[in-house]
């Protein structure tokens, strides 16, 4: 058996931060792609890549009306990739998009969108997760600051930052309706929060996020050196982040609803082992061990 070192201890008796040992971005500038070198070289300082439109009008029409017609249909709503809002009883969440849905599929394998997977990690790619987020108006919950990268590698088993996330808007993203927040140039730190992963945390984590989630100090201190970013834009914008950015939404308590398709690309020469720091894995519509390539 190989040995595979653990470069992010996390999920300790104490919260560490300790510097990124990987690449921000894995390829050279010969690796093809949509991705400029200006793109580029601003997505390794601050993590992220906003886009005002990687889809058009029509195509968001498209996206919509499969996000409507999953979110109402009764055997999605009972199937364990939908996520129940506590409060509403509105499903928030369905997992695994590109695998229930033929139109969410076919953007996943969209040069626009894999392309840019592939130039930032430098290798071909597998869907490691796949989603559509709802956030209807009038009091849908947030998402609390978190790493993806930290879940990811203590609960799946994601040994190296070599994976990209983009989060595609469906719907106007205004000031006020809970939009994606990010901490520039947090990427670079990679935060071990406290605390033991509980078995299956992965069924209360998805509705209220408890364990791998930094203290009140920590994001103290990174909001005071990076900032925050919100994002805001237009249906068909998009937000490339690195998986290490802290990042997190608020609630929504307008009456303008905010949803998104969200997909996570992890490189081929990253794929997931054993979990660092859970005592399961997570079920494989939440974290793939699928490693087929998008082609």
């Amino acid at each position: 058996m190989t040995t595979i070192t653990d470069l992010y201890p996390t999920r300790g008796a104490s919260e560490v931060a300790v510097p990124r040992q990987d690449p921000v971005v894995w390829g050279t500038p010969d690796t093809p792609g949509p991705v400029g070198t200006a793109d580029l070289e601003s997505f390794e300082r601050d993590g992220f890549l906003a886009l005002d439109q990687l889809i058009t009008p029509d195509e968001v029409a498209v996206y919509r009306a499969e996000l409507d017609r999953l979110v109402s249909d009764p055997a999605v709503r009972a199937d364990d990739r939908s996520i129940v809002e506590s409060s509403s009883q509105e499903i928030r969440t369905v997992f695994e998009v590109h695998r229930i849905s033929e139109v969410f599929a076919a953007l996943a394998r969209d040069e626009r969108v894999v392309g840019r997977a592939r130039q930032i990690l430098g290798s071909d790619v597998y869907v490691h997760q796949s989603r559509i987020n709802v956030k209807p108006g009038f009091g849908a919950s947030g998402f609390y600051w978190h790493s993806d990268f930290e879940t990811w590698h203590a609960e799946d088993g994601l040994p190296n930052m070599r994976t990209v996330s983009v989060s595609i808007a469906l719907t106007e993203n205004y000031d006020t309706n809970g939009g994606l927040m990010i901490m520039p140039g947090s990427h670079r730190t990679f935060l071990g929060c406290a605390g033991e992963t509980p078995k299956d945390n992965y069924k209360k984590s998805l509705q209220m996020q408890d364990a791998g989630t930094p203290s009140d100090e920590a994001l103290t201190k990174m909001a005071g050196e990076y900032g925050i970013r919100l994002f805001t834009g237009r249906a068909g914008s998009a937000t490339w982040f690195d998986c290490n950015a802290m990042h997190g939404s608020g609630d929504n308590i307008t009456p303008f609803p905010r949803s998104n398709v969200f997909l996570v690309f992890n490189s081929v020469e990253n794929t997931a082992v054993e979990p660092f720091a859970a005592p399961v894995r997570r079920p494989e519509y939440i974290g793939a061990r699928d490693f087929t390539p998008v082609r």
